[in-house]
């Protein structure tokens, strides 16, 4: 008989299929890809059935008022998770309802430092049977495995021991231009994506484009934010957070002005309804990640477990500071090339208590800037080594001590 999963156990595994939900909906729009958006359904079930054994668990655990007042803000991020997700199947199901996306807004969505793709290994391919470790798939294509679909079970926290199989669906991040390098070797055909629209003068369509893309910028933002605030107990953190939440309800406002405005332009308004959904969707996830910072608004101290789950999760919260003198001291994102060096891609950058969100590869640091990173653990100690952080593992900023944990 299987013991019952913990709720760290838990937990890490709904915030992983959460946020791999996020970059698969927003992917599935960006390839108009009716596979991904599915994938997307069958994540959505997985929460589903994790947070409510969750909630069993938590109700077992708290066997004092004590108990149950920590285990409320595990509750309460359950919650937000479940939103995360929620809006999540909502953008798949823009594809999948076909509500239209304009051409203009694949065309924006093309232009992210980075996309997630999915791919399955065929009959005919280079990577079955090796390790990820001997491939060096970052290396050859810039492409990260960040989940694997193993028939009906998930591998999440991809080691590089992990030995690929025929018939494995992989989910990636990387440039746009690694997916087909991949798909390659995964013995698919390479994708044919159309043609970038002619540029013209910036019309209402336009500028409805380009409020979607912001909105699903600083949606991503948002929940590495709160994830950031509340494994490293910053309330500064978490007040970014709501700042955020009230800039995207402002951009949701704008942008119901400019689509209606398009409306005129198009010989088919029914195209636009997609960019609604998408950007409704969008605004939800930041108000979902504003409420998952309530755990450490409350005078009750959140449950160490949520800082651990966080600190075991798929990616980690990494702080640095640049030191003087160090690498990172004077150069630009671009010249250090943090993402292909360390894993780490920065959230944000505080300089004089100012923050700077989704920092562009031209943005200089300099020495005492603050750096909020996410990604795999092992990158953690390189980005400090970059930056000159003495800081070793363990600190705060790094990850949080383990605690013990009910079961």
């Amino acid at each position: 008989m299987n013991s019952r999963p913990t709720v760290k156990e838990l937990l890490v595994e709904a915030k992983d299929a959460a946020e791999l939900m996020v970059d698969l909906a927003y992917a599935s729009i960006f390839f108009g890809d009716e596979a991904l958006a599915r994938e997307v359904l069958r994540l959505e079930d997985r929460v589903d059935e994790v947070l409510v054994e969750l909630r069993a668990v938590c109700m077992i655990a708290a066997r004092t008022r004590e108990d149950a007042d920590q285990l409320a803000g595990v509750l309460s991020m359950a919650v937000s998770i479940e939103g995360i997700a929620d809006s999540a199947e909502d953008i798949a199901r823009v594809v999948l309802k076909d509500l239209g996306v304009p051409a203009a807004l694949r065309h924006d969505l093309r232009h992210a430092a980075e996309v997630t793709a999915r791919v399955r290994i065929r009959e005919e391919n280079e990577l079955e049977g090796a390790a990820l470790r001997d491939l060096e798939l970052p290396a050859r294509t810039g492409m990260w495995v960040i989940a694997i679909r193993r028939e009906v079970d998930w591998v999440y926290g991809i080691e590089g021991d992990e030995v690929l199989r025929r018939g494995d669906v992989l989910f990636l991040q990387g440039p746009r231009d690694g997916v087909d390098q991949l798909r390659v070797l995964a013995g698919a055909p390479a994708r044919e994506l159309p043609p970038s629209p002619a540029p013209s003068q910036l019309s209402h369509l336009d500028r409805a484009v380009d409020l979607v893309v912001e909105l699903k910028n600083v949606s991503e933002v948002a929940v590495g934010l709160a994830y950031s605030a509340i494994l490293l107990r910053d309330a500064t953190l978490a007040t970014e957070v709501s700042v955020i939440e009230d800039a995207s309800d402002e951009l949701f406002h704008q942008l119901e002005g400019w689509v209606l405005r398009a409306a005129g332009e198009l010989d088919d308004p029914e195209d636009l309804r997609g960019m609604l959904h998408l950007a409704a969707a969008s605004e939800r996830i930041v108000d979902s990640a504003q409420s998952m910072c309530r755990v450490i608004e409350d005078e009750v101290l959140p449950h160490p477990i949520i800082g651990a789950a966080l600190a075991q999760a798929d990616e980690i919260v990494a702080e640095a500071v640049v030191a003087h003198g160090s690498a990172a001291d004077g150069r630009s994102l671009g010249e250090l090339q943090l993402h292909t060096e360390t894993g780490m891609e920065v959230l944000a950058v505080q300089r004089a208590g100012r923050w700077a969100y989704r920092p562009r590869r031209s943005y200089q640091l300099r020495a005492e800037d603050r750096l909020i990173a996410i990604g795999p653990e092992e990158g953690a100690p390189r980005l400090r080594e970059t930056t000159g952080d003495p800081r070793p593992e363990g600190d705060d900023g790094w990850v949080e001590p383990e605690e013990p944990e009910p079961r």
